[in-house]
């Protein structure tokens, strides 16, 4: 399927009216927050072609009725009286909140704010779109039941998780705020609601950050009913990269959100999470928002909503809208940047929050322990938080320069067959070869691949085990790496690992192979996990998934052996998430006698999200055990499958504590590597 045919799936939602209000007083802890931060955004996307590609949807205003699902009446009154206000009275009327001014448009604003996001809602929900974005102003997720603060005044995404419940029965709904401010009022929302899973990560530098709340640490995991659906990751220093957040994803986020299993997942996402912004000061590059969203696309059946909410440094933000953009409408990720190891605070963090979730999730029940010396750390750092402050006088990350993203282009073909003639090619996909399915066959829809003409190829084979042999043969003549999982107990270690790392195997399979482990080579003992979504999903995103962003591929190949015995749901979703690597290019092969998997694999390889799994069990005991002593044995080399800090660390090592930081900052000022 060409791209062409997809483009119309995503829903895009714009009103300049919303750019209609400013600080009309002077306020530096106000002035950032811009008209100007929509209108460079509407820019860009036309610029680069991306708004005509998206399907514009009308704004409307929230009514009374929808603000009152998460405000108070007494609140909502107070508001609407701003319209009205001169310029005196609506400075003392933005005294009484935190961090927030009011301007005689901004009640209009606000009702287009919300309004937009539920517009949104609306048309995902209901299937007109399979996603969108709403670029909204004024932002929303500080705001509290009966207080403004922090820029915003209703609390867009809060209104959006009642209404998505209320009006269209959401039992479960997800909401990921990638803003590095902790979005407190959608927390203090749902805090004893379990049918909300709320996470966030946020700049805290132990609690000296806004909006400096004890709750937004990692030991507040909600209150009630609600215990255990609260995720809070705090960033105890700034600069933190693109490693740091795919691991906080990996280890953290992902394994929680499915087994969840959300019915709508709502995205408050705020771009002063990336490089330059000067509220944030962190060293994520624009583009690693593209893998964010791709992570998020496979939940919920693809039913994904992103709202705008900050984002303060006008280069940064339009890259980083346009990168998620790019996703949204099914175009190839880039090629993951910069992915150093993750620096000891995010481990850190990481550690901490695992630990404190474990009694209440089945995924997390293997965590590690808190050791003495970080729990203790976690509470005090007084001296970490001292080196920081004086890390933070002494350079500013707003002032580093950073490339422009890589250009993204989509293949003119999505998804290419090569099918026995007698078997019909799926509806979307283009059969690549009439005739035998051969050698020369595959190696030609490598060729193409390679090319960028192709992004995707499936191929039903005689024999898969041979097949994957010839593949990565003739993958050895590109200048690039190749990454082969296979699903199935048949012997491919011999034929497809190199010891110079062009080749890395991935091995799925019943069989305990502990003895034959090495850099390249990474057997996966499943046993009674073959028919446990739980379990695989686990080792898929607590392992694969590190170990794929980690080497960079620039093809994956999938090999289902005949023996698999993996559903169609999990053999999806394992073939959504390995398309984040590679720029998409993944090459699919299939015995034949697996006839009947054609179909839901060439759906995920069109774009179509995978289905959900349901509900999880707790995984096996034993399975999960194994899995801990696989990731730990290779985390000497395969850096992003760490999710502990080392127990003699705690902030005492500012070498190691900063090595990350410094090293991506000393990258950028100078020449850059070609990804």
């Amino acid at each position: 399927m060409s791209t062409e045919v997809m483009k119309m799936d995503t829903a895009l939602i714009y009103d300049e009216e919303m750019t209609k209000y400013k600080l009309l007083w002077p306020n530096p802890a106000c002035e950032i927050e811009t008209p100007e931060r929509l209108m460079v955004i509407n820019e860009a996307l036309k610029k680069n072609g991306l708004s005509d590609r998206c399907v514009s949807v009308p704004v409307r205003e929230a009514t009374d009725e929808d603000f009152l699902l998460v405000h108070s009446k007494e609140y909502l009154e107070a508001v609407k009286t701003t319209a009205n206000m001169n310029v005196e009275e609506l400075m003392e009327f933005s005294k009484q909140y935190n961090d927030v001014y009011f301007h005689q448009n901004i009640y209009h604003c606000a009702k287009l704010s919300a309004g937009a996001t539920l517009q949104l809602v609306d048309s995902v929900w209901t299937g007109k779109v399979r996603n969108g974005m709403a670029l909204v102003r004024p932002p929303g997720h500080h705001s509290m039941r009966s207080a403004a603060s922090g820029f915003c005044v209703f609390n867009n995404v809060a209104i959006a998780a009642q209404y998505a419940k209320q009006k269209h029965g959401a039992k479960r709904v997800l909401i990921v705020d990638w803003d590095v401010h902790h979005g407190q009022g959608v927390q203090y929302s749902f805090k004893d609601d379990p049918s909300v899973l709320y996470f966030s990560w946020h700049r805290f530098e132990h609690q000296k950050f806004w909006p400096n709340l004890k709750e937004s640490d990692y030991d507040y995991v909600g209150e009630e009913g609600g215990t255990g659906f609260n995720l809070n990751i705090p960033w105890n220093k700034v600069g933190m990269t693109n490693s740091d957040y795919l691991s906080a994803f990996c280890h953290v986020l992902l394994p929680i959100a499915y087994e969840f299993s959300p019915d709508l997942v709502l995205v408050t996402a705020g771009f002063d999470a990336a490089i330059g912004d000067p509220e944030g000061k962190m060293c994520a590059t624009p583009d690693i928002f593209a893998h964010l969203t791709h992570l998020l696309m496979n939940l919920a059946g693809g039913k994904l909503c992103l709202v705008l909410e900050g984002g303060y440094n006008l280069t940064s933000l339009q890259q980083s809208v346009c990168q998620t953009v790019h996703t949204l409408l099914g175009d190839p990720a880039p090629r993951p940047a910069y992915l150093e190891p993750p620096c000891h605070s995010a481990l850190e963090s990481i550690h901490c929050v695992r630990s404190a979730h474990k009694p209440y999730w089945s995924s997390l029940r293997h965590a590690a322990e808190l050791p003495t010396s970080i729990s203790t750390q976690c509470n005090k750092s007084e001296k970490v938080g001292e080196m920081l402050e004086k890390e933070g006088e002494e350079e500013s990350v707003e002032e580093l320069d950073w490339p422009e993203p890589p250009t993204r282009v989509s293949p003119p073909v999505r998804t290419s067959v090569v099918l026995p003639d007698d078997v019909p090619y799926p509806d979307g996909c283009k059969r690549f070869k009439l005739g035998a399915v051969d050698d020369g066959a595959l190696k030609a829809l490598m060729d193409k691949m390679e090319m960028n003409q192709i992004c995707n190829g499936l191929a039903l084979v005689r024999d898969v085990s041979m097949a994957m042999k010839c593949v990565v043969q003739h993958a050895s003549s590109f200048p690039n790496r190749v990454l082969v999982v296979c699903v199935g107990d048949a012997e491919v270690q011999d034929s497809h690992s190199t010891k110079d790392g062009k080749t890395l195997t991935v091995h799925f399979s019943n069989k305990d192979s502990e003895e034959l482990i090495g850099k390249y080579y990474l057997p996966v003992c499943l046993k009674k996990g073959w028919s446990d979504a739980s379990w695989f999903t686990q080792a898929v995103l607590g392992l694969l998934l590190p170990v794929g962003y980690q080497y960079d591929p620039s093809l994956v190949v999938l090999a289902r052996m005949p023996d698999c015995g993996l559903c169609d749901s999990v053999w999806q979703q394992l073939t959504a998430v390995l398309q984040g690597l590679a720029q998409g290019h993944t090459l699919v092969l299939v015995q034949e006698g697996e006839k009947a998997c054609v179909g839901p694999t060439a759906s995920t390889l069109l774009g179509q999200a995978a289905p959900s799994m349901g509900k999880f069990h707790a995984p096996p005991v034993k399975e999960v055990e194994a899995l801990e002593r696989l990731r730990h044995k290779l985390q000497a080399d395969w850096k992003l499958l760490r999710n502990t800090a080392p127990e003699t660390g705690g902030g005492d090592e500012p070498d190691e504590e900063f090595q990350s930081t410094v090293w991506f900052k000393n990258l950028i000022k100078n020449t850059l590597p070609s990804n």
